[in-house]
């Protein structure tokens, strides 16, 4: 499985990513050994994840969500934190 997530970081801000290993790149975050960006910002807090078949679709879809507005991924975000909480 490949996937997109976002990550909420200590100072508020968002980080977007794509990974094979969900468990794992969340650790390398935590551990200020994942991307630039979240090094110094952590700990992270997984606050949305989908995913896909092919790294293709996650990287697309990475992208399509670094796209988006603040407001926007906030949005992405409480959705599927209100779809975990109804499952």
């Amino acid at each position: 499985m490949n996937y997109t997530y976002l990550l909420r970081c200590r100072d508020g801000s968002l980080y977007c990513g794509w990974t094979n290993d969900l468990e794992q790149r969340l650790k390398a975050h935590n551990q200020g050994k994942g991307a630039r960006y979240t090094r110094g910002r952590g700990p992270v807090e997984l606050v949305y994840c989908e995913t896909f078949d092919t790294k293709e679709e996650a990287m697309r879809r990475e992208y399509a969500i670094k796209h988006m507005t603040r407001r926007e991924k906030l949005r992405l975000a409480a959705g599927w934190e209100k779809q975990k909480t109804a499952e």
